[in-house]
């Protein structure tokens, strides 16, 4: 029975032919030794890394020229699926002539990229695109085993999307510029999620620290946050506001910090009135609603934390009482 027989004859049509030529025909299988460092001059590094989410395993071979810091040669043996060895054959190829500074900066979209085709079309089918992540870190590997530091020393950021080597600080970022509210308007702007899905939610191919629904719902929520802080923030005093003002930070407080915790014990609470007390006093009447309305702390503890958080953010003068 033929290949093609017994995967329905369609499935290569989501492999470049360039890919399914390194495949059949790697150009930098192989291995390099001491003799070949001693007989040209230069320095042997052997690095490997392996994929513990497939068990695929690479092993790349430099030898790099100290003077100049150059790859002069590169090799790779590759323990895995067909698609692994495109990458680390097409990695490999990338890696020659560069700096070990140059060669550490080779991601693996370029190493995708150099894969394709045409530049339109993905070399690879989404769910393969890991195979050229593990050929980006062999080569960071090797980068540091050269240099004498570690591997980690060559990423300065928490990366979600491994696929499309997207950090986190870049995902908020891209969601608060541009008011993103959807995964697929962050896969849009970022690329994010755009092959293996593992970063979208839990139960992908690999299970990740950071999901983007997760950082997404967090980023918003720190968004409306901040707008409710900037809506409560005013250049007159709380003191010298009109009552509608002071009522109207008042309840901006209260969304943003108290009435999440109370709506969580199935309570609320509403502002009756605002008037001028006392000795420069600024008094809140409340009442409180629901499960808070028959509650014994209602007039203890949660009644001295509005009004702690209420003259912190607001004004030192407010006292609260409830009605």
């Amino acid at each position: 029975m033929s290949k093609n027989s017994l995967i329905g004859g369609s499935i290569w049509d989501e492999y470049s032919q360039k890919v399914q030529n390194a495949m059949n025909h790697p150009k930098y299988m192989g291995e390099l030794k001491e003799e070949d460092a001693e007989r040209t001059g230069t320095k042997l590094i052997v690095a490997d890394y392996g994929a513990e989410s497939c068990g695929d395993a690479v092993r790349l071979y430099w030898l790099v020229d100290e003077k100049t810091d150059i790859i002069k040669d590169a090799k790779f043996k590759s323990f895995g699926c067909g698609t692994a060895i495109a990458s680390s054959d097409t990695m490999a190829g990338l890696c020659i002539g560069k700096k070990v500074d140059e060669a550490v900066k080779i991601t693996n979209l370029d190493v995708e990229f150099a894969m394709r085709d045409d530049p339109q079309t993905p070399a690879v089918p989404p769910q393969k695109m890991h195979c050229s992540v593990m050929a980006y870190d062999v080569i960071k590997q090797a980068a540091a085993q050269y240099k004498g530091v570690d591997a980690s020393s060559f990423e300065d950021q928490i990366i979600v999307c491994e696929c499309a080597r997207v950090s986190l600080g870049t995902i908020k970022e891209v969601i608060k510029l541009n008011d993103l509210h959807t995964i697929e308007e962050i896969t849009q702007y970022t690329k994010a999620g755009a092959f293996c899905k593992s970063c979208v939610k839990p139960g992908g191919h690999e299970q990740r620290e950071y999901y983007l629904v997760d950082i997404l719902a967090q980023t918003r929520a720190e968004m409306d946050k901040e707008r409710l802080a900037n809506a409560s923030r005013s250049d007159v005093p709380f003191d010298e506001m009109t009552m509608v003002g002071q009522l109207k930070v008042v309840e901006s407080v209260l969304d943003r910090e108290i009435r999440a915790m109370l709506h969580s014990d199935g309570g609320d609470l509403e502002v009756i009135d605002i008037q001028k007390g006392e000795n420069g006093f600024v008094d809140v009447y409340i009442r409180y609603l629901g499960a808070c309305s028959g509650c014994s702390t209602s007039s203890g503890a949660t009644l001295y934390a509005i009004e702690t958080i209420l003259q912190e953010e607001l004004s030192p003068s407010i006292r609260v009482f409830p009605v």
